[in-house]
């Protein structure tokens, strides 16, 4: 009997398991800095994010093209693999949590203009500061909505897909 442990290799997914991730983050940051820097600026970091979301979605179509060779079946398999992750990452990390910080951040500028004597720049860093500090409490809710939706809708139809981890 051999008593030393399995080896389990995981692959690293270079769009979830390093620092690749957080490009995926870009435009909440650029929501949470709306009121310091021009808008042409926050346009930016949505394209820094939909570029992540694009190469992601096309890794995971290369990778499910792979593992199904020349099967039959392997296009509509390979086209899930891409517009489950796209759709995914386009809503999970692009289109809802940037609207959460810019909601987010609209609001709090708007109270303490309304509940505060501060001056405008003291209210527009406390407002970033406010978006920055919202963003890891409000990722894994989106994600776990986002699963849930697809997985009540868009999946149904494909018969499943990837379940993505934060």
């Amino acid at each position: 009997m051999d008593s030393s442990p399995e080896k389990t290799t995981k692959e690293v997914d270079i769009y979830r398991d390093t620092w690749v991730r957080f490009l995926g983050y870009a435009n909440e940051v650029g929501e949470a800095f709306r009121a310091l820097v021009p808008v042409s600026l926050v346009w930016a970091t949505y394209a820094v994010a939909t570029a992540y979301v694009s190469a992601d979605a096309m890794d995971k179509g290369k990778k499910a093209a792979a593992e199904h060779g020349d099967n039959p079946g392997r296009t509509p398999r390979v086209a899930a693999a891409v517009v489950d992750t796209f759709v995914w990452q386009a809503l999970a990390s692009v289109a809802i949590p940037g609207f959460t910080i810019n909601r987010v951040c609209a609001a709090s500028l708007y109270l303490l203009g309304r509940t505060t004597r501060w001056p405008l720049p003291v209210r527009k860093w406390t407002t970033t500061a406010i978006g920055l500090s919202t963003i890891p409490f409000i990722i894994t809710p989106i994600d776990r909505s986002v699963d849930y939706l697809l997985d009540s809708s868009l999946r149904k139809v494909y018969g499943g897909g990837p379940k993505h981890e934060p």
